[in-house]
């Protein structure tokens, strides 16, 4: 089939590349000659376990291309992909002005039948939104053409999208007409061979059924992050309340580790767009008020164990951290809890040298030349010199370090925990003083 991916980001990238993997033509378009240029050299501007692999086999196969040309695209796919980017507004609510400038430019120039599918994250009632846009730029060209409009979510996570999109566990398919869900079968049977998982709605629930997924996992965070909070002041262990009721198969594991707050492209912005979205029709989605509000507070939890044991003044106090990206194997520097960590210390008066097996580049982008802030190219680096370590993202390579040399290299054996990497019982057998979350903590 061939296919044109609108936004060659995140969403966009995988998509098209997944699609091309599966033997489709795919035409990756971008207005950015950057970020097309960078592809097309065999660069990858996001960092994604085997996406680049694939992308350079497909480009090789010839299956997957990139361009700048919007009239090109437009004729290239009878399915248009749209997975531009829908930043939050001022008022929280998604920006759609750039999936309606794709949609216009799909109306501007198509010459005959096409599916326009809604990949972005986007509100309820934006498929409407893009059929309108269209159907106004072919009234300006007075030319009369049948197109539909698709709502087909991504329920990819940062750092598997690829295992995700190649096997999924479902796909959201919202349709109006038979021609369009056809069409849609098709290219995704090849993905679901073995079981069908394909899950086929009106428009409007498939929208809102991506919007309810995110919020539902940051509500799950969110409680946890509430809960350890709690068992810390019970003198319970959350890790222990963790195991308990994730063996009742109505609540499940998932989702249930307490710790820093989460962050990146889609949890933050996507429930403040559904509660804005719920504000336009008079509804005020208190859960959802919660959920931020906690996520907000549980950002800064490092900060206040760091103040209680050395005191709100951290001038001449330097810290090792561990973590830039808001989870592992992602480069997303997107509202990761490590902004507000290194904010709070260098705030306060200390030093900080950061490292991430992956982030760095990108936490130097956001972050910036920031006085006080220095970069190590290895774990045991940044841990020179520092008074205590600090960890914000649950890295493999974090898990099971040589503690005894950390021990060597800190000044004080003093380790900050943020994902509870580390067992509180052999922390204090070995000697340091260990500061979980909703665990044991040193005295």
């Amino acid at each position: 089939m061939r296919i044109t991916i609108i936004g060659s980001g995140y969403v966009g990238l995988v998509t098209g590349t997944c699609l091309a993997e599966y033997g489709n033509d795919v035409l990756c378009l971008d207005l950015d000659p950057r970020k097309i240029e960078m592809l097309q050299s065999g660069g990858i501007p996001i960092y994604e376990p085997g996406l680049e692999e694939m992308v350079h086999r497909n480009v090789a196969a010839g299956r997957l291309r990139f361009t700048t040309n919007i009239e090109e695209s437009v004729a290239h796919g009878m399915i248009q992909f749209i997975g531009v980017g829908t930043p939050p507004d001022e008022d929280g609510s998604a920006d759609l002005k750039y999936v309606l400038a794709a949609a216009r430019n799909i109306g501007k120039h198509m010459t005959e039948y096409k599916v326009i599918v809604d990949k972005s994250t986007v509100p309820v009632g934006t498929a409407d939104k893009v059929r309108d846009v269209i159907a106004e730029a072919l009234a300006e060209r007075e030319t009369k053409l049948d197109y539909s409009v698709v709502s087909n979510p991504e329920f990819l996570k940062e750092g598997a999208s690829v295992e995700d999109f190649m096997r999924p566990d479902r796909i959201v398919i919202g349709t109006q007409d038979e021609r369009s869900r056809n069409v849609m079968h098709s290219l995704y049977a090849p993905f679901v061979r073995n079981h069908d998982r394909i899950l086929y709605m009106d428009v409007r629930s498939a929208e809102l059924t991506k919007y309810a997924a995110n919020a539902m996992l940051a509500t799950r965070i969110s409680f946890m992050n509430d809960l350890a909070n709690l068992a810390e002041k019970l003198g319970a262990d959350i890790e222990h309340v963790r195991k308990g009721i994730g063996a009742d198969p109505r609540i499940g594991y998932h989702f249930l580790y307490p710790g820093i707050g989460y962050g990146g492209s889609c949890f933050p912005k996507d429930v403040q767009a559904l509660q804005r979205t719920a504000q336009e029709y008079g509804q005020h989605l208190q859960i959802l008020q919660a959920v931020e509000s906690v996520n907000h507070a549980q950002k800064s939890v490092l900060i206040s164990k760091i103040v209680k044991r050395y005191g709100e003044n951290l001038s001449g106090r330097h810290f090792a951290l561990w973590g830039l990206s808001f989870k592992p194997n992602t480069d997303d520097m997107r509202d990761a809890p490590s902004h507000i960590v290194i904010n709070g210390l260098i705030g306060r008066g200390a030093t900080v040298t950061a490292h991430d097996p992956v982030a760095m580049h990108e936490a130097q982008r956001t972050i910036g030349n920031k006085a006080g802030l220095s970069y190590a190219e290895t774990p045991k680096q940044a841990l020179e010199g520092a008074d205590a370590l600090v960890i914000v993202t649950e890295w493999k390579a974090f898990r099971s370090p040589d503690f005894s040399e950390l021990k060597r290299l800190l000044k004080e054996p003093v380790i900050f925990d943020g994902r509870n990497l580390y067992e509180p019982e052999r922390m204090a057998d070995d000697g340091f003083s260990y500061y979980p979350i909703g665990r044991k903590q040193a005295d």
